[in-house]
């Protein structure tokens, strides 16, 4: 029996996790279906990939996307302490002032929420008009070996006339610069890194691993505990005396709540499951960032290829610095693609490595990569039950470019990136695409080749919103309508997805949860 149960040791439960259990008069018990982050390439920053469809991932799968060429798309998502924080790309890119005051939620502007951003962050290196915070729990530094190619992707940005940013989490990030990463003297610096490997020797912080959580225990309208099946397959429950905590992300938490009977009441009768509160919103306002762009052979030697190679694992272990120290995705410029707009639409991520199928394929020679980012999708998917089983993987279903508005400023961020390849400080580097292996003829190819091509920038959100509507699943304080004593606290309760990246939020989220956890 505890004060609280929190589902979920990823980027969200660790810091509350942390919070929580920093009052020694309350009880905290951790729930996590994966189990430790001691894997050597989880803490190697180039080497995330090779985490990809091992058991420290949920591997999973979209339903096949009418508009992706009915490709079913892979979304890795961390399994272990950390969750997609050990897994990541270490991009630290909180988004756009405007993406929080379009919220429209009381208490969660961008002015009310950057205190928050603040108290976690512990910057390392620039920091212009205190963009950040320095004395928080979270290294945010740079990158101590970036590749010499991400030098001219920058001064190409500056050719084109993208604004030179003094940090890329200004409040309005339109513009281009290095990417800050959640990197601490050359190694990844995970959410357990920073707030759950301090806090495990506490007497009053349980973490159980191996536990994949089967339901919400509610009795007579409150939630009560979880119920959750070890590794060998045999139930048990923890019980919470105050509040239970998801923290699962935006696949986890509307999973979970539908498997305990809270969604749309249709839809849990058609897999068996008794209704416990009708909340039809859930597992709906499915967002993400579509990725699509250019991987070009490049005659310049100097790309990440040889990042395998012997030479740099031997001079990572000795000294954290090379192409092992590197994120991959070392800098990014958010853009318009059209005069007038008060926020970027588009953001491009540049690679100094043929980044190919997740990392799966080993590409032929050396080469970069130019990826277009989509940042706020009119499209909306939705999570649905498949089954009743907790073991049985929810439905995922995007709806990627389901209004042909996304279609259109992927056509314009084509266009765009085409620019960035004729600069003076890119030309000499470029050579004959590698992925599409040819340069579309037209717009109506370059569009077969978005659905052929494009990939998660895995960044799922929106699936447990909140608001102040009747519709919304959460109220302001993130607490789940119709069932007391339940909250969920992770990348889902946002109405709309950040015009940046999603680790930030997610961590700023949890640290506001706490605040308001301790004051109910």
């Amino acid at each position: 029996m505890y004060d609280y149960v929190i589902v979920g040791a990823g980027s969200a439960g660790c810091v509350l996790a942390n919070r929580l259990s920093a009052d020694p008069a309350v009880t905290v018990a951790l729930v996590e279906a994966g189990g430790p982050d001691r894997k050597q390439e989880v803490h190697i920053p180039a080497a995330f990939s090779k985490l990809f469809k091992t058991p420290l991932d949920w591997n999973f799968n979209t339903i096949p996307q009418k508009h992706l060429a009915d490709r079913e798309l892979y979304w890795p998502r961390g399994k272990m302490l950390g969750g997609s924080s050990s897994i990541n790309a270490m991009m630290w890119v909180r988004g756009h002032k405007a993406d929080y005051d379009g919220w429209d939620v009381p208490g969660w502007s961008f002015d009310e929420v950057l205190p928050y951003f603040h108290r976690i962050e512990h910057r390392i290196g620039t920091n212009y008009a205190n963009t950040y915070g320095t004395e928080g729990p979270l290294f945010i530094e740079e990158l101590r070996d970036p590749n010499p190619l991400t030098a001219n992707f920058l001064q190409a940005c500056a050719e084109v006339g993208i604004k030179k940013l003094h940090e890329l989490n200004e409040p309005d990030n339109t513009g281009f610069a290095p990417t800050p990463v959640t990197i601490h003297k050359g190694r990844r610096f995970s959410a357990a890194d920073a707030y759950l490997k301090p806090a495990k020797g506490r007497r009053n912080l349980t973490v159980i691993t191996g536990a994949l959580a089967e339901k919400v225990l509610v009795t007579d309208g409150r939630a009560t505990g979880v119920s959750y099946r070890d590794e060998a397959g045999t139930s048990h429950q923890v019980t919470a005396k105050r509040e239970v905590i998801l923290s699962a992300g935006a696949i986890g938490s509307p999973h979970l709540l539908m498997l305990s009977g809270i969604g749309d009441p249709d839809q849990l009768t058609k897999v068996g499951v008794p209704v416990v509160a009708a909340l039809p919103s859930v597992g709906t306002n499915l967002q993400d960032h579509l990725a699509a762009g250019f991987v070009l052979h490049t005659p310049t030697a100097v790309t990440m290829v040889d990042a395998e190679k012997p030479m740099q694992l031997i001079r990572y272990l000795l000294s954290r610095r090379g192409m092992l120290a590197s994120n991959v995705a070392e800098a990014a410029a958010f853009i318009h693609t059209e005069p007038g707009m008060a926020g970027p639409d588009i953001e491009l991520i540049f690679a100094p490595v043929p980044f190919l199928d997740h990392g799966f394929t080993q590409p032929t020679g050396h080469g970069f990569t130019v990826g277009a980012v989509l940042l706020q999708p009119a499209s909306r998917g939705k999570i649905t039950l498949a089954s009743a089983d907790p073991t049985v993987s929810a439905n995922i279903d995007p709806n990627y470019l389901d209004d042909p508005d996304d279609m259109r400023r992927f056509v314009a961020a084509s266009t765009f990136s085409r620019k960035l390849f004729e600069t003076s400080a890119l030309r000499p580097h470029v050579g004959e695409p590698m992925r599409p292996d040819h340069w579309p003829a037209d717009d109506l190819e370059l569009e077969q080749l978005v659905r052929a091509n494009a990939e998660t920038l895995y960044h799922p959100v929106g699936t447990c919103r909140m608001g102040t509507d009747a519709d919304s699943v959460l109220d302001e304080r993130l607490a789940v309508r119709g069932v007391a004593g339940l909250r969920v606290a992770d990348a889902s309760v946002m109405p709309r997805i950040n015009r940046g990246h999603t680790n930030a939020p997610a961590i700023m989220i949890a640290e506001k949860a706490a605040d308001l956890i301790r004051k109910a």
